[in-house]
């Protein structure tokens, strides 16, 4: 490793926190890391970290360096992305990062496809519901639901993300017709849970376009949205779920959308969110790719559930 990459690395461990969270994303040990900070140490010929056992923290020249490793990352990253632009194919490394349902389902299609057409790039995928700084994180493409709030990313429109209320069969004839928000609110419901986020509360307009809300009677929270489907299937639970996390239940009377009067907001919209406007040609060809998969008006998940376009007060 070189002096620039230590000073690299440097950067890593201040903006991931410890050596040991840039060992495991590196999938490298411990000590490595240790070592390499000390080496860049004494090149410098000064201490750039405070160590204790429990904490880390930067000396008055360790700022000083770790804002020249920013710039010095700023400029490799965009020389990097300058000359991708005059390449006619794609080459090199594109890391991605997706919420865990919709990479499963659509990104992975997305990249084996790329792979054959691109065998050139290698790529890197990461599956998480927790919101990912992508810069920070060095990648180069990320799916979320809504625009980024950092305004320095880009956001390109994928596809809506609408929302229903689905039950069963034998739910509904357990518990007759649901068709008031009183009734709905004291059903046994399933909704999504994990920490930091309870999904619980629902937004909807009346008749006179007054924006309310209504709030599901939680008997199971799950962290997987793939669970939601099966407790929902299971008759147990009502749930509302979003499009996307349907497949052909509606279709084949498994589940049966309920309460379709109701004129309930969009979950949101699916962005792909990158750094630069100028993207390199790797990312641009990735998203046009799962354009193509996800479909360029109507996505295909909307395609699984007949008569979608007048439910729900659209």
């Amino acid at each position: 490793m070189d002096f620039s990459n230590r000073l690299l690395l440097l950067l890593e461990v201040i903006e991931l926190g410890s050596f040991t969270n840039v060992a495991e994303q590196k999938n490298i040990d411990r000590s490595v890391i240790s070592k390499q900070i000390s080496r860049l140490e004494k090149e410098l010929g000064v201490r750039l970290l405070n160590r204790t056992t429990r904490s880390l923290s930067l000396t008055a020249v360790g700022s000083e360096m770790v804002n020249q490793a920013r710039q010095l990352r700023e400029l490799l990253e965009n020389t990097h992305r300058l000359t991708q632009n005059y390449r006619s194919e794609p080459k090199g490394t594109l890391k991605i990062t997706s919420s865990m349902m919709f990479g499963r389902q659509y990104v992975q299609d997305a990249i084996s496809i790329f792979q054959q057409q691109y065998p050139d790039v290698k790529c890197e995928l990461r599956l998480e519901d927790r919101m990912v700084d992508i810069v920070q994180e060095g990648f180069d493409i990320g799916f979320r639901i809504g625009k980024a709030k950092n305004s320095s990313l880009i956001s390109r429109n994928i596809a809506r993300s609408r929302l229903l209320i689905v039950a069963s069969a034998d739910f509904i004839k357990q518990h007759g017709k649901i068709e008031t928000i009183k009734r709905l609110e004291t059903l046994p419901a399933t909704i999504y849970s994990a920490p930091g986020l309870l999904i619980d509360k629902f937004s909807y307009l009346d008749e006179n376009n007054n924006e309310h809300q209504f709030k599901l009677n939680a008997i199971y929270k799950v962290n997987d949205v793939e669970m939601m489907v099966k407790s929902v299937l299971a008759g147990n639970t009502l749930a509302v779920v979003s499009a996307k996390m349907l497949n052909n239940e509606i279709i084949e009377g498994k589940l049966i959308p309920i309460m379709t009067h109701l004129n309930i907001d969009d979950f949101g919209t699916i962005y792909a969110v990158y750094p630069h406007r100028d993207a390199p040609i790797k990312t641009k060809r990735f998203i046009e790719i799962l354009k193509s998969i996800v479909g360029e008006d109507l996505p295909i998940w909307e395609q699984n559930i007949p008569d979608f376009d007048v439910l729900y007060g659209h």
